[in-house]
């Protein structure tokens, strides 16, 4: 669901950089806050992890089309939503500018679509309320699967707004928002069953680690943290570097959307504002749609997955020094 430029003028993605923006600022100082130093390690890893998935593209079945992980809800599982909405940008940001994943001037819109409502909506009014009283495999499923559904659902609309906003005429509003929404809703739901997969192995592994299940810490552990940080970084790996070498080659709901609304999933755009947006990613963007200038050959797909993971662990690692997160209480350390 990443957005392209075309689909958003200047005026719109300067608002939604600031909303997003805005709840970056204030992301920022809740982490602040925070003194669980093991979140470090979990938001570099956990980062990488929905890189590599996202890369997957997976087919729904009677449609042509296909869907991935967006990984909000899965992330603010387990750093909460101000770490996982904060990962969630770091994802991003690498994806729009070392790999041209989404446009740059639409950024905003994709961190807002795409982080904030499964980040704050998603964690806050579903994952929280299910998880109150203990965490069992059960609820942990069916706050995935409604969250991610739920979530989805509002990015996708809010995509359809966004066009309208803009004033792209090629997208008809209702006729847009008929066709994204019922495949965003297949989309969503596969997405819930592999963020259930996910959590489920982090409630054996270790159950603390899932944000807002203090309950859960009654259930011991099957691994010691390092074995769990490990084996999810193993799977990183293997996802990255591997698996996504068999993603579909379908077109994903947004394309897919735009095919049959539009006829094509490319708008063109005129402007200086696109022009100096295309500039700059074309210059960052040293792996641009996950492959190696010049070479079609599957490497590419593979080398991508793994150094793009590599950047997005530590991208998010050394965010979390730079802007000093989860620092223990000097007061409370003398005690």
């Amino acid at each position: 669901m990443h957005m392209a430029d075309a689909l958003v003028v200047p005026a719109v993605a300067t608002t939604m950089y600031v909303c997003s923006a805005a709840a970056a600022g204030y992301s920022v100082h809740k982490v602040r806050l925070e003194q669980d130093t093991k979140k470090i390690p979990v938001m570099g890893v956990m980062g990488a992890f929905v890189f590599a998935t996202q890369m997957i593209n997976f087919t729904i079945p009677g449609t042509g089309s296909s869907g991935h992980l967006c990984g909000g809800m899965m992330l603010s599982a387990l750093l909460g939503p101000f770490a996982g909405f904060l990962t969630m940008i770091g994802v991003l940001l690498i994806q729009c500018l070392m790999f041209a994943d989404g446009g740059l001037l639409a950024l905003g819109c994709n961190i807002w679509n795409m982080a904030f409502y499964a980040c704050f909506i998603g964690a806050l009014f579903i994952w929280k309320p299910i998880m109150k009283n203990g965490a069992n495999k059960k609820k942990i499923a069916i706050a995935s699967i409604l969250g991610c559904v739920l979530t989805l659902q509002l990015g996708a609309f809010s995509v359809t707004v966004e066009t309208l906003i803009s004033g792209i005429t090629e997208l008809p509003f209702m006729t847009f928002v008929a066709t994204m929404q019922p495949i965003h809703l297949a989309i969503g739901l596969v997405e819930g069953l592999i963020t259930a997969a996910v959590l489920c192995f982090v409630y054996d592994a270790r159950p603390e680690l899932l944000w807002g299940t203090e309950k859960a810490v009654e259930k011991e552990g099957r691994f010691s943290f390092k074995t769990t940080i490990v084996s999810l970084l193993i799977a990183t790996v293997v996802i990255g570097g591997g698996v996504s070498l068999f993603a579909s080659a379908n077109p994903d709901g947004l394309e897919w959307s735009m095919e049959k609304v539009a006829g094509t999933a490319e708008l063109e755009a005129q402007g200086e504002a696109y022009d100096t947006a295309e500039s700059i990613q074309s210059a960052t963007a040293v792996l641009p749609d996950y492959s190696i200038k010049g070479s079609d050959s599957a490497a590419g797909t593979s080398f991508s997955g793994i150094i793009g993971g590599a950047v997005v662990l530590g991208v998010c690692v050394g965010s979390c020094y730079l802007f000093k997160f989860f620092k223990k209480n000097t007061s409370e350390a003398k005690q």
